[in-house]
């Protein structure tokens, strides 16, 4: 089991650590700068933040010590648009070839030391094959033509939000836009195959509700002891796939909502996955007014609605896609709010402990 937790947040990065007494904020850093996304790469142990400047640009920092101290390192950039080329997206809007974000990060395989993804707004997917001290932007996959369908999710612009590598076959790698769908390589990134037939977009016309390229995949997430298996939260619902994202079945019916962001499965079991339901839309807010957190355990057949230690009465917490985490064993998570808080289970989601009630905005939570 991990006994720390890392959460970015809108106003920097906190450490939070289990001893004795119970889970407590250790450290904090990068105080008053918005840290959108951090990643421990579990190959070396070194630590990744992802800031955001505003007009200054999207930063990366890497920690080589644990944490202790950061040095910042190159940031995925974009080459310059060619003169006169026209790029809009799916919405008519001009794509400006500059990293609004570092949306995502993944480690490659253990047979791939040294090389990271980075997925960025808007929409480009980058490679480092040196721990970050430079990275290369897919071309095969950014100069397709079907990106230029893609629009913005939850930012103005599209963006790539989660990376799975297939630890059977570090070359195999799913990724997922908002809005874009579902894609993977089996090649290690030089050919990229659309995927996600059987998801739906209700927020489309009638002749393109079912088409995969334009879908709002909010989160995925890979079974470790079973790639094959991927969970995905989207827009419009809870979707599963058995075969590797080329195919989804819709889970409908799940109470007390569809929507939300975040999704984490079980390392050793593939029926076993949550989820932090919201209303949709224009409301955004914990459904009724009461943080919840539900779970299936037998492949979305049926699912638990877990509250125990969470605030049941005037309580509006949104959970983001990057901020649920599970840690290796399966049976610790934790996830933190748009409204500061953040909460730890160590039985799979039966009760949780808060850790914390003050914090800024929580973007991203990882075990590390």
């Amino acid at each position: 089991m991990s006994d720390r937790i890392l959460a970015a947040t809108r106003k920097g990065l906190f450490t939070i650590e289990r001893a004795s007494s119970g889970w407590k904020i250790a450290n904090a850093q990068f105080l008053g700068s918005t840290a959108g996304l951090v990643h421990r790469d579990e190959r070396s142990g070194e630590l990744y933040v992802a800031l955001g400047h505003g007009h200054f640009g999207a930063k990366l920092h890497k920690s080589t010590d644990d944490g202790k101290t950061w040095v910042e390192i190159e940031s995925p950039k974009y080459p310059e648009k060619p003169e006169g080329e026209e790029d809009k997206d799916g919405m008519g809007r001009d794509i400006k070839w500059a990293t609004e974000a570092i949306w995502a990060m993944a480690s490659g395989g253990a047979d791939q030391p040294g090389l990271l993804w980075a997925g960025t707004i808007p929409g480009g997917l980058f490679r480092s094959q040196d721990a970050g001290a430079s990275w290369e932007l897919m071309r095969n996959l950014w100069d397709n033509p079907l990106r230029k369908e893609w629009f913005g999710g939850g930012a103005e612009g599209a963006g790539i939000h989660t990376i799975c590598v297939d630890p059977r076959d570090s070359k195999h790698v799913v990724i997922a836009v908002s809005c874009g769908g579902v894609w993977a390589t089996s090649d290690g990134g030089e050919s990229w195959e659309l995927r996600g037939e059987g998801m739906r977009a209700e927020f489309m016309p009638e002749d393109k509700i079912h088409y995969p390229n334009t879908q709002d995949a909010h989160q995925i997430a890979m079974c470790r002891a079973n790639p094959d298996t991927i969970w995905l939260q989207h827009h419009n619902g809870i979707f599963l796939s058995r075969d590797a994202g080329r195919n989804f079945t819709e889970i409908a019916n799940v109470q007390p909502s569809v929507f939300g962001f975040g999704v984490a499965v079980h390392p050793n079991d593939p029926n076993r996955a949550w989820f932090v339901p919201a209303r949709k839309d224009e409301y955004r807010y914990a459904c009724e007014g009461q943080v919840v957190v539900t779970r299936t355990r037998d492949g979305g057949k049926s699912f638990e609605v877990l509250r125990e230690g969470l605030p049941q009465e005037h309580a509006y917490d949104i959970t983001y896609r990057h901020a649920l985490a599970i840690d290796d064993s399966g049976d610790r998570l934790a996830f933190g709010t748009t409204t500061g808080s953040l909460w730890v289970t160590e039985n799979q989601g039966d009760s949780w402990h808060t850790v914390g009630e003050h914090l800024p905005p929580v973007y991203c939570v990882r075990f590390a």
